[in-house]
């Protein structure tokens, strides 16, 4: 994947900041349960890293885009970083107490090897965070993605290798909801114009540059309005919730 797609919000572009505080949120979500060694499963251009590694004893982020590590490891020289694709993880069984890993299983496509590997990894008593779309909230296929889940698929799944799986998610104020209410309608008045459904029939390689174009046109139509609404959304806005339909990702806590 090329880190300069819509499918990585940036905080440098204005019309990306909705999504940007909804995923900053997730770090702010899970300092809680921060503890020991802590690995970080996708870490992307580093969004959470100085939210969580200074709670952890150690930190390991990895990522399969190399030039980010290569990035990362220059600006926090204290931490260790990665590059690989997983599963399966490069570690000891048993190696971290804490692992977190957010908006990065939708992409995998052995999905129940990933979440086996993080239970063999994690050592006993630890707890793995995950965070993904809520697919019932979600506006249209999107091709960068292998699936997407309810609560109670990713929930089913992962008990298959957890005992203890607590399903929570991220939601949304009204100002969220409002924004996600127009993205919605903006998105409907250009699917209409897919009368052949191939949004669900074509290969994901082929609807990925014009679901990019698209989505950045829609983006910065949204950061337009006069009122505002797209600059003044930030993590406070966004609040962690027991599992219900209407939250926009899902947040799983899993306890080995």
């Amino acid at each position: 994947m090329s880190v300069y797609t819509t499918e990585i919000a940036s905080d440098k572009i204005p019309s990306d900041n909705v999504i940007h505080q909804r995923l900053l949120s997730a770090y702010h979500q899970a300092k809680p349960f921060i503890n020991g060694d802590l690995l970080e499963l996708g870490c992307g251009e580093g969004r959470g890293v100085e939210l969580l590694a200074p709670l952890a004893n150690s930190y390991v982020g990895i990522d399969k885009i190399k030039s980010v590590i290569e990035t990362l490891e220059k600006k926090y020289s204290d931490y260790k970083f990665m590059s690989g694709v997983f599963p399966p993880f490069p570690f000891e069984d048993n190696s971290f107490d804490t692992i977190v890993t957010f908006q990065v299983i939708e992409h995998v496509k052995d999905d129940e090897g990933f979440v086996k590997e993080i239970h063999r990894v994690l050592k006993p008593g630890g707890k793995a965070l995950i965070t993904t779309p809520n697919i019932k909230m979600t506006l249209s296929r999107n091709p960068w993605h292998e699936r997407e889940y309810t609560g109670d698929e990713l929930t089913s799944m992962c008990k298959k290798y957890f005992e203890n799986v607590e399903m929570n998610g991220i939601a949304g104020d009204d100002k969220v909801l409002e924004y996600h209410e127009r993205n919605r309608e903006s998105v409907n008045k250009i699917m209409r114009f897919d009368i052949l459904n191939l949004q669900h029939r074509l290969p994901a390689s082929i609807l990925r540059i014009p679901y990019d174009l698209l989505n950045r046109i829609n983006r910065n139509k949204l950061n337009d309005t006069d009122d505002e609404l797209v600059k003044s959304i930030t993590i406070d806005d966004f609040s962690l919730k027991k599992q219900d339909d209407g939250n926009l990702d899902l947040f799983c806590i899993l306890t080995k």
